[in-house]
């Protein structure tokens, strides 16, 4: 068990590094400031194996983050915790403060996922963070697949990932960001949008970065054929494994996605230690089947097994 933290700590909740981008937000907000009541979220979760099943012996949790009991909802694999985070707050407003943590000990099967989607609301003073740190041990097996993040007008967020990936452990992450309320006309309406995803290996070693730094109103914008090519959804899925050549599971998702209704394009991570797709989509319901489209074909490649219903209403 680790060492017992402050979790109410600014250090802990607090980004390690905030791009200049969003630091320029930077104010003490004339409403509730970072550190007020319900503006920090915590969630810190561990996993073990217990018999053949995984089992969540250690957890805290302070709104507006939370869990209900995890539940066992694929058949194909059992054994497999599944946890829906849920935001009590409804959206996240200007100077939260969330963070977190996902700590899957040797063998243990976790897929991650959240109720719906993330709404990040309008700011008018500072902006708000997301800490993810995600550890998978040793023959741990390990799905982070949260719903998409919608900023409204005005909106301005930051999150960063670390993942730490055991050289025999295998972890899924995905990550969705669509261009605003669009049904309400708002596309790129909102102000900044950034975050920094980190893979490294249990003693610190590197493995491979990914930076995205949206500003709709920079020169140059996000619309142009660097950044979201006049689409409306980005979504990204990466595959940290040794359980198959990093080149065979990227050729797995490019065979996936070809022929669908979406740009996409797959590679290799650094080190060969696993691939990543980049999906870019007009609707969204044809991104998220896109997304669940490589994360099944992965999923039979590396276990044998298709993706589970995860009952979402």
């Amino acid at each position: 068990m680790p060492a017992v933290r402050d979790r109410l700590a600014p250090e802990y909740y607090e980004p390690v590094r905030l791009p200049p981008e969003l630091s320029a937000f930077s104010a003490v907000p004339e409403t509730l400031g970072p550190g007020s009541p319900a503006k920090v979220g915590v969630l810190d979760l561990g996993f073990a194996l217990r018999g053949d099943r995984t089992e969540l012996v250690e957890r805290y949790q302070k709104a507006p983050l939370e869990i209900m009991r995890p539940l066992y909802v694929d058949p194909a694999l059992p054994g497999m915790a599944c946890v829906y985070v849920m935001a009590t707050g409804g959206g996240v407003a200007q100077a939260d403060r969330y963070r977190q943590d996902f700590r899957c000990g040797p063998g243990t099967q976790v897929l991650v996922t959240t109720q719906a989607a993330t709404k990040v609301y309008r700011m008018e003073q500072d902006y708000a963070t997301q800490r993810v740190h995600l550890t998978a041990a040793e023959g741990a097996y390990v799905e982070y697949l949260p719903d998409p993040l919608i900023p409204f007008t005005g909106a301005r967020f930051h999150q960063g990932a670390v993942l730490t990936v055991d050289e025999n452990a295998t972890v899924v992450y995905a990550e969705t960001v669509t261009a605003g309320r669009i049904a309400r006309g708002e596309r790129h309406a909102y102000t900044v949008l950034t975050s920094d995803l980190e893979i490294r290996r249990p003693d610190g070693t590197p493995l491979a970065v990914d930076t995205l730094r949206l500003r709709p109103q920079a020169r140059g914008g996000v619309t142009g054929p660097g950044v979201f090519a006049g689409h409306d959804h980005v979504a990204s899925l990466f595959v940290v494994s040794g359980l198959r050549p990093a080149a065979e599971i990227a050729d797995t998702l490019h065979r996936a996605l070809t022929g669908r209704e979406v740009l996409h394009g797959a590679s290799v991570l650094p080190e060969d230690c696993g691939a990543w797709v980049r999906i870019l989509g007009q609707e969204q319901p044809r991104v998220a089947d896109a997304v669940r489209t490589a994360w099944d074909a992965v999923r039979r490649l590396l276990t044998g097994h298709p993706a589970p219903d995860l009952r979402k209403p």
